[in-house]
């Protein structure tokens, strides 16, 4: 009785062993695959519970997911001679679970070295300005340069390769920021050139507007006498009166035009710019003033002949823009 019961112990043990032996459990992110007595089985196994034999079955798990790999940064020099300290990360997974166990002893440190050859043949073949401003372009060259010697024998596939960081010389970086400087002080000066140009053709539009008028002439030089006289501590001479000006201006001969001839040559109007900002305030039509009617002067009655000096003085235009002493 004692021998029967030792039997059915050792019996249940058995069964346990066997029934533990025989089922796996394998997740969603896994793939199972099947040794048969050092054979691999072409059937792999999804997630859930699988169910294997007992005696010669030996199932081996493998990580479908995405791997993140930091490659260690590399030292190179670029195809402009320029010496570059490189790191990158790259991202990849396993499609082929037989082929990555097989094919490859570790398929991880293998990805890990093809990376970091791989990358030191892009900065060999890059300049230092593609690896700065054109990392798209390298990123995309790098995954290919990977891929290709893993995807087909190994089983793996390089999703993406993100270059992280990309140290210079202390001496590449000073000499950058002088050529920075340097562009930045250039830009500064043809703006600063450009913006005079546009200035001296507007002056000399409004010399050309003012000179067809003497009026407006004499209008700007009280406009300034103005200006000047306000600030404190400051003293005017005028040399020569505005009248003395309106004077040698009648006498000259009515149909002389050299002077307004000679300021359009200089005002250069063959500019677009200025023409095209001139035209919505003059409307299309010529530039000029037109004339008003002269407005009479009255007479005012007055004793011992004022009467008839005030009836002699000129009458008084509106195109003069003169204002006399007793006014």
């Amino acid at each position: 009785m004692a021998a029967f019961v030792v039997i059915l112990v050792i019996l249940v043990i058995a069964g346990l062993i066997a029934a533990g032996r025989s089922f796996r459990i394998v997740q969603q992110y896994e793939k199972g695959i099947i040794y048969r007595f050092g054979k691999v089985m072409p059937e792999v196994r999804g997630p859930g519970l699988a169910r294997i034999r007992p005696i010669g079955d030996r199932m081996q798990k493998v990580n479908m997911q995405i791997v993140a790999m930091a490659v260690p940064a590399q030292e190179g020099i670029t195809r402009d001679n320029v010496s570059v300290r490189v790191d990158a990360v790259v991202y990849f997974r396993v499609v082929d679970p037989i082929k990555a166990t097989i094919n490859v002893q570790n398929y991880m440190f293998a990805v890990s070295q093809q990376a970091q050859t791989s990358l030191r043949s892009i900065i060999g073949q890059s300049e230092m300005d593609q690896l700065l401003a054109e990392r798209d372009s390298v990123n995309r060259e790098l995954r290919r340069v990977i891929d290709e010697p893993t995807e087909g024998p190994w089983g793996i596939r390089v999703e993406r390769v993100e270059i992280k960081d990309v140290s210079l010389p202390e001496g590449m970086k000073r000499s950058m920021s002088r050529q920075a400087e340097a562009e930045r002080e250039r830009r500064a000066r043809i703006i600063t050139a450009d913006g005079e140009y546009q200035a001296s053709k507007r002056l000399a539009a409004a010399a050309n507007v003012m000179s067809r008028d003497p009026a407006a002439l004499q209008l700007r030089l009280l406009q300034t006498v103005v200006e000047v006289a306000a600030e404190k501590n400051s003293t005017l001479v005028m040399p020569v009166p505005v009248e003395l000006l309106r004077f040698f201006d009648r006498s000259a001969p009515a149909g002389d035009t050299t002077t307004a001839r000679d300021t359009t040559s200089l005002a250069d109007f063959g500019d677009g710019d200025v023409a095209t900002a001139e035209a919505p305030i003059t409307g299309g039509a010529p530039l000029g003033i037109p004339e008003v009617p002269p407005i009479p002067r009255p007479s005012v009655p007055q004793s011992n002949g004022k009467r008839a000096a005030v009836a002699a003085q000129p009458d008084v235009t509106a195109g003069d823009g003169d204002a006399y002493p007793g006014a």
